[in-house]
């Protein structure tokens, strides 16, 4: 028995549970569906912390959703008490020989520039400098640092887990461990129906913030625009050194470097889980079906073994270790469109690696398109033609 519905949103994950939130606090009709029971650590939306910032080195148009999301975040704190955004300052470093991130060159100019377009707080810092103010961090004299007071963490699963709740308390319905095996638009457009193992739904517009299980819900050349990564979190001790690693001393940051890890990125103790470090891999890709989950003791030694350069005082055993997927496009832009052909059916996937910050504003962005069209903050460049066009 098909149930009607304004609004289906497939993947609960950041995207997703943001979605569901903001459709459902818009009085929409919502059935938000996850196959397996949010928050969970199978997709791209765990880890404890990920790293938040308003001056965004991989383009200006990133700027206005980060700004938005922090707005977001602290409403939903204040509607539920949670605990989510966490401010401790961040600190971006690199030289002139630094491998690019994200694809963008010049990635702490290209942060600074952002910053001073729109009036974000900020400072420039010195190798010296930084080393006195920060020093568990063991810079090159050549290396410099962008520090941006408000940066700091957000608590994905406690994100997800708020807007969820949230999402419930306003109407919507959320059924977990359900796999959506197909989805279905009519032929006029103005529906569209979902197929999963245990059901069947219908209603005006569908959401798809599936993160890595993208490509099998879009045609074969999207699908080409997409390829999943893994990548491996570390959680490290610092023996008698952990109080230089307390929130209130010692910020995020994102190292971006000439050495043999051209990219290291961590956080403070939080919580007394360790210091969380990671950097990031695009040479090898995955499947949903082939992602190898475990963290291998050569994984963590290789880890280990780099991150001294960087931070000598984490000398004490990795407390923990996580694998989680990136899925990205060429460019490492967003999508966030409507299905080719399909209005009634709207992407918005991947991150690409840098996108849960942007979560929410993206949640109200999914809000506003399925409801009226139209977006607040500007789309254009997180259409498909974006991203195809970086591709060819």
């Amino acid at each position: 028995m098909k149930k009607s519905l304004d609004t289906i949103v497939i993947g609960l994950g950041a995207m997703g549970s943001a979605a569901a939130y903001q459709l459902s606090k818009r009085g929409e009709r919502v059935l938000g569906i996850d196959q397996f029971s949010p928050p969970h650590a199978k997709g791209s939306s765990h880890g404890d912390t990920r790293i938040t910032r308003l001056a965004i080195g991989e383009g200006r148009e990133y700027v206005p959703l980060a700004l938005r999301s922090h707005e977001i975040w602290r409403e939903i704190e204040a509607a539920t008490h949670d605990e989510l955004l966490t401010v401790t300052g961040g600190l971006i470093i690199g030289n002139d020989r630094a491998a690019p991130s994200h694809g963008v060159s010049n990635f702490v100019q290209r942060t600074r520039e952002a910053a001073q377009a729109f009036g974000i707080t900020h400072q420039m810092m010195t190798a010296k400098e930084i080393r006195k103010r920060f020093p568990p961090f063991a810079l090159r004299d050549d290396e410099v640092g962008y520090y941006e007071e408000q940066a700091g963490f957000v608590r994905p699963e406690a994100c997800i887990r708020a807007q969820l709740d949230l999402a419930r308390q306003n109407g919507a319905e959320v059924r977990a461990n359900e796999t959506v095996l197909e989805v279905i638009p009519s032929g006029s457009n103005d529906r569209v129906t979902v197929r999963t193992d245990r059901g069947s739904y219908e209603a005006a517009t569908a959401v798809l913030t599936v993160g890595a299980w993208i490509r099998q819900f879009v045609r074969p050349d999207l699908a080409q625009l997409f390829t999943v990564h893994r990548e491996v979190l570390y959680w490290f001790d610092a023996p008698g050194k952990m109080e230089e690693f307390e929130p209130g001393k010692f910020p995020i940051f994102i190292w971006v470097s000439d050495r043999d890890m051209d990219l290291l990125y961590g956080f403070p103790d939080v919580d007394g889980q360790g210091v969380k470090v990671a950097t990031e891999q695009f040479t090898t890709s995955t499947t949903p079906e082939t992602f190898q989950e475990q963290v291998t003791d050569e994984e963590i030694a290789t880890m280990q073994r780099h991150t001294r350069q960087y931070l000598p005082g984490l000398t004490g055993p990795c407390k923990k270790a996580a694998a989680c997927k990136y899925t990205c496009t060429p460019d490492f832009g967003f999508v966030i469109d409507h299905l080719p052909d399909h209005p009634q059916v709207i992407v918005a996937s991947p991150c690409s690696g840098h996108g849960f910050k942007h979560s929410t504003a993206i949640g109200e962005m999914i809000a506003e398109l399925a409801m009226t069209g139209q977006t607040t903050i500007d789309r254009e460049p997180f259409r498909w033609e974006k991203r195809a066009c970086s591709r060819a």
